[in-house]
């Protein structure tokens, strides 16, 4: 919680109070007249704090019934027509008997529908015949503590493979000690998990990054240009090796404000996927076009396709459709999701058009510099696209 919340939720605790005991007063003095003056400013002033606040408040009576309730309360599922939750009517009860505080889990028993996962809530006495329920919705905080747990799984599981393999390869090593072409052979396979150990650390650091483990560089203004000319030179030596031609279309000109090693790793990503991905021989083409205010930089490649039911999935981190070809060819499942969130730190989205069979279209999309604005479109097909920003 924010120091700001900490601070709103101790003025709107005081100003309860304040409310509770105006009407504990008015309930003592059957006879007493409304406040007025500075009194009704005051109890003014309470509903209004609580009917405001961003948390759901509820006031119950000694016998548990509803006094005052705010529309997050009834969002919250805290109050059910005139029917306070039975877990915060409970919690009531002891908090009148003991006289502390408790702390509740007011989550949703049904899940099913698209309300809050996960509602928190804090009972206070409010003196001898007022509590005050003060819940919040924890679903986002509870989802990344979900997703948190599964990377952490994930992260664990694709370590745990090139170190155990390196692992059972250095012992091969030492057992073929006097065997040069052995000691040769499995030292190769060595560097080549060592290295894919390495590409992996390094991408988990720039995903880490990329997702707000630090402070993303200040935008600049890019060239296009630049950057597919420097994704190619890093593509160029897999793609020789591979005996894919990679064909490029005419310098745009055109500009955007962004991160340019950024950019270029995202293309990169693309670049290596398409190559991968490709029967040798076969061609991968890159695009520019400055399209309804957006430089889009497509990657084609006619390689394998994708499936419609796994084209969602390909930018989760870890996904691979065919787990066998990513490690012969020492993907690390990363890829995609570097390139959709250096997309989404840019406002822009990464889409995909694929085809079992015929290929796949990989479009980058960035919002343009101002400059570029005035370029005229350049025309191309305009495939049906899935994916979009984080």
């Amino acid at each position: 919680m924010t120091l700001a919340a900490v601070v709103f939720t101790a003025i709107g605790t005081l100003m309860v109070g304040l409310a509770g005991g105006i009407l504990i007063g008015r309930r003592a003095d059957t006879a007493a007249t409304p406040p007025s003056g500075e009194g009704a400013m005051v109890a003014e002033l309470v509903q209004r704090v609580v009917l405001s606040s961003h948390n759901g408040v509820v006031l119950l009576d000694r016998m548990g019934d509803v006094v005052l309730a705010n529309p997050p309360a009834h969002e919250l599922g805290l109050v059910r027509g005139s029917r306070p939750d039975e877990r915060a009517r409970k919690a009531a009860e002891q908090v009148r008997d003991t006289g502390e505080v408790v702390h509740v889990d007011l989550s949703p028993l049904d899940r099913s529908g698209r309300g809050p996962a996960a509602v928190l809530g804090e009972v206070r006495p409010l003196g001898d015949e007022f509590t005050v329920v003060d819940a919040s919705d924890e679903s986002d905080a509870v989802r990344l503590e979900a997703t948190r747990r599964d990377f952490v799984a994930n992260v664990s599981h694709e370590l745990k493979t090139p170190v155990g393999a390196m692992a059972l390869l250095a012992e091969a090593v030492l057992d073929a000690a006097d065997d040069p072409h052995e000691v040769r052979r499995f030292g190769t396979k060595i560097l080549n998990e060592a290295n894919r150990l390495g590409t992996l650390v390094t991408e988990l650091i720039a995903l880490s990054r990329l997702q707000g483990a630090e402070r993303l560089p200040s935008m600049a203004t890019v060239e296009v240009d630049t950057v597919v000319h420097e994704a190619l030179e890093r593509c160029r030596l897999a793609a020789e090796s591979a005996n894919i031609r990679i064909d490029v279309d005419l310098p745009s000109g055109l500009l955007l404000n962004g991160d340019a090693t950024l950019l270029v790793t995202a293309l990169s990503n693309l670049l290596d996927n398409a190559v991968s991905y490709s029967p040798p021989g076969s061609p991968v083409s890159i695009s520019r076009r400055l399209e309804n205010g957006f430089v889009e930089i497509a990657v084609s490649d006619r390689g394998l396709g994708i499936a419609r039911e796994h084209q969602e999935r390909v930018f989760e981190r870890f996904f691979r459709i065919d787990q066998a070809r990513s490690r012969s060819t020492g993907g690390t499942g990363l890829g995609l999701a570097i390139v959709k969130h250096v997309a989404a730190n840019h406002g822009g989205d990464v889409r995909l058009w694929s085809e079992p069979g015929a290929g796949s279209i990989f479009t980058l999309r960035v919002p343009a510099h101002q400059d570029s604005l005035r370029h005229a479109p350049r025309t191309l097909p305009t495939p049906e696209y899935v994916g979009g920003p984080s």
